[in-house]
C-alpha cells in the first residue's frame, strides 16, 4: 500500500499506508491539491464548522470518541456489497440511528449534517462506492443515510477483500536508500 510522490528537485518520497482505500484517498487528495496549485489557485482545506455552520457548542473530537467506544458507540461489522466483503465498518444508516439515541441530535436532518461534518473533516471515512461517490460530490449531501453506503473510522483497522482500485495505478518500483521518517499518516 505504498505510493510514491517525486518532488521538483527529483526526490522520491515513499508513503505507505495501512491498508489499500487509505493509499487511495490519500493519492486522490494529493493529486487534487497538485491540481488546483498548478491551476494557479490557492489551496486551502475549507473548514466543514464554517461551511456548514456547526454550533460551536458542538465538538466532533468527543463525539467521535463516543462513537468508537466499544460498549456504547457505533458496532463496527463484516458487511458484503457486490461480492466484496467490508471488514470494520458500519451503514450510514446506523451512524444515524446512534446519533439519534445518543442524543446529540433532534432528528435525521440534523443527523445527516453532523455526520457530513464528521466525513469531511476526517473522522469518518467512505468505504464503499456508493458512500465514496456521495462524498466526492455526486449526491445531494456527503453522507447518506441508507443501509447500503458503507463508512469506517480512520483508525479502526478497515479492510476490504476483493478490492482493487482502478482511478489509481502505482507503479512497483524496488526500494532503495534509507528511511528518513518513519510514522503515520494522518488526515484532519
Amino acid at each position: 500500500f505504498v505510493f510514491k510522490l517525486t518532488a521538483a528537485k527529483q526526490q522520491d518520497h515513499f508513503f505507505q499506508a495501512a491498508y489499500l482505500e487509505e493509499r487511495d484517498a490519500w493519492v486522490r487528495d494529493i493529486k487534487k491539491a497538485i491540481h488546483c496549485i498548478d491551476g494557479g489557485q490557492r489551496f486551502a482545506r475549507k473548514s466543514t464548522r464554517k461551511s456548514i455552520r456547526l454550533p460551536e457548542t458542538i465538538n466532533l473530537s468527543a463525539l467521535y470518541l463516543s462513537m468508537k467506544d466499544p460498549e456504547k458507540g457505533i458496532k463496527e461489522l463484516k458487511l458484503e456489497k457486490d461480492k466484496k466483503v467490508f471488514n470494520h465498518c458500519f451503514t450510514g444508516t446506523s451512524v444515524i440511528d446512534w446519533l439519534v439515541s445518543s442524543n446529540s441530535i433532534r432528528n435525521r436532518k440534523e443527523g445527516l449534517m453532523l455526520a457530513s461534518s464528521l466525513l469531511s473533516e476526517g473522522y469518518l471515512q467512505p468505504a464503499g462506492d456508493t458512500s465514496k461517490a456521495a462524498a466526492e460530490g455526486l449526491s445531494d449531501t456527503p453522507f447518506l443515510d441508507l443501509s447500503d453506503a458503507y463508512y469506517y473510522f480512520p483508525d479502526s483497522g478497515f479492510f476490504c477483500e476483493g478490492n482493487s482500485s482502478d482511478d489509481d495505478v502505482v507503479l512497483k518500483e524496488e526500494f532503495r536508500g534509507i528511511v528518513v521518517k518513519q510514522g503515520c499518516l494522518l488526515k484532519q
